[in-house]
């Protein structure tokens, strides 16, 4: 039996997409900002849907009173019926997580993540069981509070979703996910997880890692009165700062390299600025050139995005 033909069971013949699930049944393991927002959509996309939540009791309980899922548990032996599980946990949670799926999953199921880092996940799925299909996800959407309470069902919209399958891996499930995602209101896109991990160094990783950086030197140096004094720009500058430590500590881990080069970037550019503070062509250059590629981002680009 070829990989299609294997993943044939979980296409819906016929029938609006809205309304006939591409996936039967659902399992989001994680149910935090974004497994909670991908709960919700995905109840509301597909209401004759099934979908299932894999977290603490105290999260399940607070995820089933929003309606986010159909049926909680705290063990993952609940997913052994899914057709789709997605890995929303820590990324090196995911990778444990990924150990443990032989022995509660006996059929055919796609496995993807929502991680930050890509190689090291990829890697370690290439040891999963035939039965699998596994293709790396990372949804680029996020929101200033974390956690389930702030879960929400447009939280995609119109934000990229990015996927990082292998050579081997079968046109078909690359092609389920990217309905799903686009059902949900979001825009998938394609690219290698060597290319995922450099360029999220520079999008995501290091405007995190330069916004806690400069909200502890400056807090270090002003102080909490002197930081009363402080207007919108360092607020505003430094949004991300709050992000919690535990998802990027095991960011930094799975990407040590990509960031460490996107940091000695930004330290070049910094050291230059230091050396030319009094030189009005260097001040200008910098200010001109970030300007220009300000214009390029999206208009609404609000939200944490890990």
């Amino acid at each position: 039996m070829s990989e299609d033909d294997r993943l044939l069971p979980m296409i819906q013949a016929g029938g609006d997409e809205a309304v006939v699930p591409i996936f039967e049944r659902v399992a989001v393991v994680g149910l935090g900002l974004i497994g909670g927002s991908i709960a919700l959509a995905a109840r509301r996309a597909w209401p004759t849907g099934l979908v299932i939540g894999v977290d603490d009791k105290e999260v399940l309980e607070r995820a089933m009173v929003q309606h986010a899922i159909d049926v909680a548990a705290a063990d993952l032996e609940v997913v052994s019926g899914a057709n789709l599980v997605i890995l929303a946990a820590p990324v090196q949670d995911n990778m444990r997580l990924l150990e443990e799926l032989d022995r509660v999953i006996e059929e055919p199921a796609i496995i993807t993540d929502v991680g930050s880092t890509k190689r090291d996940i990829v890697s370690c799925a290439s040891g999963l069981p035939d039965r699998f299909t596994f293709i790396g996800g990372h949804p680029l959407g996020g929101a200033p509070q974390s956690g389930i309470a702030y879960a929400r069902p447009d939280l995609f919209i119109g934000r990229p979703w990015l996927f990082t399958p292998t050579s081997d891996s079968p046109d078909t499930a690359v092609g389920l996910l990217q309905q799903f995602v686009s059902a949900i209101g979001a825009t998938p896109h394609v690219m290698t997880a060597d290319e995922h991990d450099n360029l999220l160094a520079y999008l995501s990783h290091l405007p995190q890692l330069t916004a806690s950086a400069l909200m502890n030197v400056v807090g270090n140096n002003a102080g909490a009165e002197g930081l009363a004094l402080t207007g919108r720009g360092l607020a505003d500058t430094t949004r991300l700062a709050s992000s919690p430590p535990t998802i990027w500590r095991d960011i930094c881990a799975t990407n040590a390299d990509e960031i460490r080069g996107a940091l000695d970037s930004l330290i070049k550019e910094l050291s230059s600025l230091r050396d030319g503070l009094e030189v009005a062509d260097v001040v200008e250059t910098l200010f001109d050139s970030a300007a220009k590629w300000k214009g390029h981002l999206p208009k609404k680009s609000g939200g944490r995005e890990t």
